[in-house]
């Protein structure tokens, strides 16, 4: 098992796609065993937060593990993994502002779910409508989410739900809240580019994947930043 987890001579040298792939699932890995330490040094309230803090990353390294495997072996971009992957630890990662506030759980769940499902849709090409289309159904998606979580709030914008309860919440929950909230507005930014990256043939956004790497490259480190940052987030407001 460790041989799999740490077996970084299967990625070849000069593979930087491969070695994003493995930094990802170390990364993911040491970061779940620290959320796991710090789930018994935070107050009762904030302890199903840390825990699925460490469910986001653990659930990650797995698929990590595995996307790289495919990676080494295959050449071939990990889709449906990832998108597995998505589906389960995207949605934990909005229930953190829930469990935060104590809103919104379940808009936020379908909002992260229609985002995904329909993001794999166009990145796979199985439901016949066109990239840019299924696309822009996952970005209303997300831009709705931002709106509820009050991404807008930190300009000075109106807020949902959620929003409005993370700035009534004062004190370290405010400051995670805020945190969390750069998270969706600047860190999810980065996904975006990597789905027109894989989707753009035929598209009018058609020649953006000749930028000088991998899409895989732009959702490891988007999935690093994001899957990491938030359980940091949350132990920022666990530990005030």
């Amino acid at each position: 098992m460790l041989n799999f987890i740490f077996d970084a001579a299967s990625v070849e040298p000069g593979d930087f796609t491969g070695f994003t792939f493995f930094i990802g699932s170390v990364s993911m890995l040491a970061a779940t065993v620290w959320f796991l330490m710090q789930h018994g040094q935070v107050d009762k309230k904030f302890k199903d937060s840390m825990l699925v803090a460490a469910l986001i990353t653990g659930i990650a390294a797995v698929h990590y593990f595995y996307m790289r495997e495919q990676w080494v072996l295959t050449g071939t971009s990990p889709t449906e993994l990832r998108y597995i992957d998505w589906i389960l630890t995207v949605p934990l990662m909005v229930v953190e502002f829930a469990l935060l506030t104590g809103v919104g759980m379940r808009k936020l769940f379908w909002l992260s779910v229609v985002m995904l499902v329909t993001g794999y849709f166009g990145e796979s090409g199985i439901a016949g409508w066109n990239a840019a289309g299924w696309g822009a159904v996952s970005g209303l998606a997300y831009f709705l989410m931002a709106y509820e979580v009050g991404c807008a709030s930190l300009f000075g914008g109106p807020s949902g739900a959620v929003g409005n309860a993370l700035n009534k919440g004062g004190g370290k929950i405010a400051e995670g809240g805020r945190m969390l909230q750069w998270f969706v507005l600047v860190g999810w930014a980065i996904y975006p580019l990597g789905y027109l990256m894989g989707t753009d043939a035929g598209q009018w956004y058609e020649g953006i994947s000749s930028i000088p790497f991998d899409m895989n490259v732009v959702y490891n480190v988007g999935d690093a930043i994001n899957k990491i940052g938030f359980g940091m987030a949350v132990w920022y407001a666990a530990k005030g």
